[in-house]
């Protein structure tokens, strides 16, 4: 027994097993005297070198395998609320320069999205290729959690959500900033040419309306000094008076008119802006001025005006 304690001092642990069973027969040998009635059974304790193995070590799982480069086991301590299957595969490769390729895969054969949470991963076995050498990886059955344990976790879940929230939301608002100033930028090239069709056509449109209201009041100018003309020169008042009642009758007959059509009042500055719309459309449809696209990018560009506005006011307050 001197003998075994010495080489297993000076030999590796798996030379040291197969000396350990030398010995062991040499010995059963000396007592028995012969080797065939010998039965023993090998047993090891030493991981395959390609083999790889998950275990859980402080309620976090750690996966074990053998870098192809180096020939070098080594362990990835994987967190499974936070990690995903793209990230662990960029961690295999980060380590390990010499994998190429790296893809997960179930037990049936089906590509598992990078996307997916570790902690859906490891509730199965799996299949992980590393340069196009499968590797079948078993994982160990998990305890089923009770309803408190449940409870604790998805607290959990809900801490660290709020807390990545926090520590995030500056950047994320910088982001969305950015985002939204090339946006606007965006929208205002777009806008800028028909602006100026929209200009023209405006101009037109107040000018035709102008026209028309300058051309209603020497009407009524006119009306007015006929009547007076009529009354003072021509005939006398008994005979114009029922002539100014019908001519009063007849106007009102008009503005009611223009209620039962338009379903508005008649007032001068309703009538203005109805009669600008009605010369500013027909004008956009012979210069071929899409009023609609027009409309769209100005809500847009002021929606995300408002939204930039909301983000720099956000933005303020963390800091």
């Amino acid at each position: 027994m001197q003998i075994v304690r010495e080489f297993r001092s000076t030999l590796p642990l798996v030379e040291y097993a197969q000396w350990g069973y030398i010995v062991q027969v040499v010995l059963y040998v000396k007592l028995c005297g012969n080797v065939k009635y010998y039965q023993s059974h090998h047993y090891s304790t030493v991981v395959p070198p390609d083999e790889i193995t998950v275990n859980y070590r402080h309620g976090l799982p750690l996966v074990t395998l053998t870098l192809p480069s180096r020939k070098e086991r080594c362990q990835f301590v994987v967190k499974p609320m936070l990690s995903t299957v793209g990230s662990f595969l960029q961690d295999l490769q980060n380590e390990d320069k010499g994998i190429k390729t790296a893809a997960i895969f179930t037990a049936d054969g089906n590509k598992i999205s990078a996307s997916t949470l570790m902690d859906i991963l490891l509730m199965n076995d799996f299949k992980l290729v590393i340069n196009k050498i499968a590797y079948d990886v078993q994982c160990p059955t998990r305890e089923k959690p009770t309803n408190e344990h449940t409870a604790e976790t998805e607290h959990m879940k809900s801490l660290v959500h709020r807390l990545f929230t926090i520590l995030h939301l500056e950047e994320s608002q910088k982001k969305r900033e950015h985002h939204l100033l090339e946006k606007i930028d965006h929208l205002k090239e777009q806008l800028q040419p028909l602006e100026q069709v929209k200009a023209g056509i405006a101009a037109h449109s107040e000018a035709k309306t102008s026209g028309l209201l300058w051309a209603g009041l020497a009407l009524l100018s006119i009306q007015g000094g006929a009547l007076a003309w009529l009354t003072w020169w021509v005939y006398s008042w008994d005979i114009m008076e029922p002539v100014t009642y019908f001519i009063t009758f007849a106007n009102s007959m008009v503005f009611f008119a223009y209620f039962v059509v338009t379903q508005q009042d008649y007032t001068y500055s309703a009538v203005k802006s109805r009669q600008f719309l009605q010369f500013f459309h027909k004008k956009s449809k012979q210069q071929h001025f899409d009023v609609d696209q027009y409309n769209k990018l100005k809500e847009d560009l002021a929606k995300a005006k408002e939204s930039l506005k909301q983000v720099r006011h956000s933005i303020c307050k963390c800091k």
